[in-house]
């Protein structure tokens, strides 16, 4: 039902004055939920996902209140309204479905309702004069709600009203047949339908909801870079032979495909391999370090191919059901365009040189941070934003942003708003391993998703709190987790053994801990595991800095293993969201269990890691089948590990495993119920 309500609304801090002139408002709304930071920023959804809110809600006395979920997409007048029911404690609830990508606003409207409060204390009422009494106020309420209403509403309620107001008065009126005219629930019906709102207040603030296209929600990234891709050692990768990868990046069960910068690349203070200060005549450089004669941001290392190579590449991709994401990183080469033709971008030091990016102990000379301080900011917020419009005008729609707690927040604030005003189907992932105030931050500006701290999580207590944090409020409302094992920046000292179960078993609590997950390949399915130094996080021979040439054909590829828990992933609807995570009791440290479901509870996964690498681990996991919807709970169910294809019937409370990282260091469980025959089982439903 559409309806605009009153704009009457209890401003926090008025007056005594000013409140005086609406005295006769007595409901109160506190608080509308979820909120971030008061309003300020927007809560997050998917299109066509339900968006539970909540309001705290009151009146004095003991009159009933009537309170609605009231929203709107941000270019409309008019609010959609959801009647909220009360969960105790003066809580409200309901939820509705943005329909599609963009931006909305919701809030709650509240009401005495002078109706349902008669008719609450018409059901106390058992002494005949006082029903009568009640029943006549009754009528009079009845027959306002006929005024209100129209046609066959008006002549219905008009009927009941004259009816009751009758029987009432007749002297010889039964006190069961009168209360039972009096709570007709289906003339109740008709006269909810027009309640009086004449003393409605409407909660102060329009919160804010930014809704996204369902891969902002659940989606699994491969990171490649391109001039790897060539088919003989030493030779330059391009985009057709990018295109040659697809089938099999698919296959793994890969949707989107992320490049590193694909600009051409400087030529003064380039890196040599392993990050060396000199490099030689045949080196390729840092992509990272943008910009050369052959232009900056804008345009595409020859080397890669053209422009329309790279169109061709993106309709090749979406046939393999993969979409391209490309790195935004702003920042410049020596000899980037921007670097002559706007010097007073960026950061000029006493001796006439450029201050370069650095993170100690890490020196990039080759890169040239923009100064977010400059007089001419505007025309510097500008042009950067423009280069973002280039590449979705080239059909690009989603965006990993490279180090963007370097720079302005409001920057991003403007310039995300602006892109997704445009195309509300673009998506920005934060590459932004900081501080988690600052990680936050930049997701209330308009990131959809953000990289996290789950590379160096590798405890099951550091897990489970870390995760705990992630999926539960306030930040499940606004921060999107997108996990990654590795990186070209990061490997991990887990990871420098080469030992495939702690491939496979990082894989797997990547995979199922978050909906948003990725991996930089081909050096993760190849177990790349040697650090350029002891201590060091940095790959030896780094792709970062040299072309490098990978064996896909390796027997000991990860590759199968991959596609298995992409697939399952693809099939368990449970995977695909983060809200629903809870852990599980088990009694072995070096064990690691967790559950979550659908959003609909027709789809249960547990998940069981060995975090021990080395040895066969066991123990007792505890999971209630009432749980897991197994009704009674002393029925048998059956656990169906996706990972092995075994099938174990578990019943009880406390659930017996055991894994051997030798074979493979977890359990995927979708949780199956008896259906009709005792042999047969089906999903859980």
């Amino acid at each position: 039902m559409k309806n605009i309500f009153s704009t009457r609304h209890a401003a926090a801090g008025s007056a005594p004055e000013a409140d005086a002139a609406h005295g006769d408002i007595r409901a109160v709304i506190d608080a509308v939920l979820p909120s971030i930071d008061n309003g300020r920023f927007a809560t997050k959804c998917v299109a066509g996902e339900r968006v539970t809110v909540r309001a705290h809600c009151f009146t004095d006395g003991h009159d009933v209140l009537r309170v609605q979920l009231c929203w709107r997409a941000q270019e409309q007048a008019e609010f959609r309204e959801v009647p909220m029911k009360p969960l105790g404690n003066d809580v409200w609830e309901a939820s509705f479905s943005p329909p599609s990508a963009g931006r909305y606003v919701y809030t709650a409207v509240a009401w005495v309702d002078p109706f349902d409060s008669w008719r609450h204390e018409m059901t106390r009422r058992v002494d005949l004069a006082d029903v009568r009494v009640a029943a006549q106020v009754g009528a009079l309420e009845i027959a306002a709600a006929a005024a209100r209403a129209h046609g066959e509403d008006r002549t219905a309620l008009q009927r009941w009203a004259t009816e009751l107001d009758a029987t009432a008065a007749n002297p010889g009126a039964d006190i069961a047949a009168l209360k039972a005219l009096a709570l007709d629930e289906e003339y109740a019906v008709l006269a909810r339908r027009h309640p009086d709102r004449r003393h409605a207040v409407r909660h102060a603030a329009e919160l804010p909801l930014v809704a996204e296209r369902e891969r902002a929600r659940f989606s699994t990234w491969y990171e490649l870079f391109p001039r790897s891709a060539g088919t003989e050692p030493g030779v330059h990768g391009t985009f057709r032979d990018v295109e040659a990868r697809l089938p099999a990046i698919a296959e793994m069960g890969f949707d989107v495909l992320y490049f590193p910068p694909i600009h051409p690349i400087g030529r003064i203070q380039r890196k040599g391999p392993n990050n060396s200060l000199e490099a030689g005549p045949g080196d390729v450089g840092s992509p990272w370090a943008i910009g050369a004669e052959e232009g900056g941001h804008k345009s595409i290392l020859p080397a890669l191919g053209t422009e329309e190579d790279f169109r061709h590449l993106l309709a090749r991709a979406a046939e393999h059901g993969l979409e391209i994401a490309l790195d935004i990183a702003f920042q410049c080469a020596p000899d980037h365009p921007y670097v002559k033709a706007h010097p007073d971008w960026f950061r000029w030091r006493p001796d006439g040189t450029v201050q370069y990016a650095e993170n100690p102990p890490k020196k990039y000379q080759d890169i040239y941070p923009f100064n977010f301080e400059c007089e001419g900011w505007r025309a510097l917020w500008a042009e950067l934003k423009s280069v973002i419009d280039h590449w979705t005008g080239q059909g690009v729609r989603i965006f990993r942003v490279d180090n963007p707690h370097t720079k302005a927040f409001p920057f991003w604030e403007w310039a995300i708003g602006e892109v997704k005003r445009e195309h509300p189907d673009a998506i920005f992932l934060a590459e932004a391993f900081t501080r988690p105030k600052v990680m936050h931050r930049l997701a209330k500006l308009g990131f959809s998703q953000s990289y996290t701290y789950f590379t160096w999580r590798t405890t099951k207590q550091e897990l489970q709190e870390y995760f705990t944090e992630l999926s539960t409020e306030p930040g499940i409302d606004y921060f999107r987790p997108n996990v990654w094992p590795n990186t070209p920046d990061i490997l991990h000292e887990q990871l420098q053994t080469g030992e495939p179960a702690v491939f496979m078993s990082r894989l797997v609590l990547a995979a199922t801990l978050a909906a948003n997950y990725g991996i930089y390949g081909p050096a993760y399915e190849l177990r790349e595991h040697l650090p350029r130094s002891p201590g060091s996080e940095e790959y030896l021979d780094s792709e970062k800095y040299q072309l490098r040439h990978w064996n896909h054909d390796d027997p000991a590829s990860l590759a199968p293993f991959i596609a298995r828990v992409n697939r399952i992933r693809r099939e368990n609807p449970a995977l695909q969201w983060d809200r629903t995570l809870r852990f599980l009791h088990i009694d072995n440290p070096q064990l690691m269990a967790y559950a979550k479901s659908s959003a609909d509870g027709a789809n249960v996964v547990v998940t069981v890691v060995n975090l021990d690498p080395h040895n066969v681990q066991e123990g007792w996991v505890g999971l209630e089948p009432a749980s897991v919807g197994v009704n009674p709970p002393s029925r048998a169910f059956q656990m169906h590990d996706l990972l092995s294809g075994q099938r174990f019937l578990w019943q009880g409370d406390w659930h017996y495993v055991r894994l051997d990282p030798r074979s493979v260091p977890a359990h995927i469980f979708v949780v199956r119920r008896r259906h009709g025959d005792e042999r047969d089982f089906d999903y859980f439903l």
